[in-house]
């Protein structure tokens, strides 16, 4: 199981920004420390800014800051604002029809797993990473 571009960048981007909460932080700082395309940074910072994690400031003197707390933020919360958590819970072979009543070939193990997965997401704080290896890729 892999993350989606989006999601990987999402993280990466508020794990980022959370060594160091109350910061400004540029677009410019984002995409030359964390590798991340311009066009693609901003798109992504307006998602987490609608969503309610970050802000965005206006002008010569602007940038990104926290709204929410990092201790606030769940995995969770971040990978469902920027692609929805129905994609890390579908079939993992793809098939739209599997379920317990139409189960492929992985259902019963992938179930569990997802399980974990989620109850990983779901109990891990945007906090709890460890900002010393963001920058290790």
């Amino acid at each position: 199981m892999k993350l989606s571009k989006t999601s990987e960048y999402a993280l990466r981007i508020l794990i980022y920004m959370a060594k160091v909460p109350d910061q400004l932080y540029t677009a410019k700082q984002l995409v030359k420390e964390l590798k991340v395309s311009d066009k693609y940074l901003r798109r992504l910072m307006t998602d987490l800014s609608k969503s309610g994690f970050i802000r965005s400031i206006q002008g010569r003197e602007g940038g990104y800051t926290f709204i929410k707390n990092p201790d606030d933020i769940m995995l969770y919360d971040i990978i469902d604002s920027v692609e929805g958590m129905e994609k890390l819970n579908g079939c993992l072979l793809g098939f739209e029809s599997c379920s317990s009543t139409n189960p492929c070939a992985m259902h019963y193990l992938w179930v569990n797993l997802r399980t974990d997965l989620n109850k990983v997401f779901r109990e891990t704080r945007l906090s709890d990473m460890d900002f010393n290896k963001i920058l290790r890729y």
